[in-house]
Order: structure tokens, then C-alpha cells, then sequence
């Protein structure tokens, strides 16, 4: 059973950037369509960036242009750049396959915006 890791969240204030990386097997990652979603307690797990094997993109309407989804397939990892952070992106965020058959959640990486 695949099980992503992510990392790189943190505490950080308005305006401000993160970048978060999601790691998993080159099997897992080869030819499959990476997603990132990020969940508040008590709301649904909400899709943010989508990216397929061959690097086409997707985002959500309340992060375009200011996040971008990437993927490094010889180090097996998907990223994350966050740009013009806000207070209202706070949640933990998680990686998965995009599509039929995900993977097991990982445990997410905390993504904290101060206003």
C-alpha cells in the first residue's frame, strides 16, 4: 500500500511562501496524476492543485496564481509553491493520486497563515 509523505508546512505570516513536497515510490509516482488537497476540521478535503504524469497542471479558483503544483519524477517527489499566502489557506494539507484507486492517506503537513 502506497502511503505519501509530505512535509514542509509551517507557521507564516500573510503575503508570505512555502513550498511543500510529497514523496512517494518512483513506482507509485511514475505514471500516475498527482494531487494536492488540504482539509480544515470539520470541512471536506478540498482539491488544490492537480498535476499528471506529464506535467500538465490544474488548480483550484481560490489559489490560481498564486500557487504552482510541480513534479520531479527522478526524485519521485511532487511540490507544492505557495505564494501570497492567506490566513484562509490554513489547513493541513496531503498529496494523493489524482483519479481511481488512491493511495493511503499520509499524514499531512500543517499549513498555518497568521493575518
Amino acid at each position: 500500500q502506497v502511503q505519501p509523505v509530505e512535509s514542509g508546512g509551517g507557521l507564516v505570516q500573510a503575503g508570505g511562501s512555502l513550498r511543500l513536497s510529497c514523496a512517494a515510490s518512483r513506482i507509485a509516482f511514475r505514471f500516475n496524476a498527482v494531487g494536492w488537497y488540504r482539509q480544515v476540521p470539520g470541512n471536506q478535503r478540498e482539491l488544490v492543485a492537480t498535476i499528471t504524469s506529464g506535467g500538465n497542471t490544474n488548480y483550484g479558483d481560490s489559489v490560481k496564481g498564486r500557487f504552482t503544483i510541480s513534479r520531479d519524477n527522478a526524485k519521485n517527489t511532487v511540490y507544492l509553491q505557495m505564494n501570497a499566502l492567506r490566513p484562509e489557506d490554513t489547513a493541513v494539507y496531503y498529496c494523493n493520486r489524482f483519479g481511481s484507486n488512491p493511495w493511503a492517506w499520509g499524514q499531512g503537513t500543517q499549513v498555518t497563515v497568521s493575518s
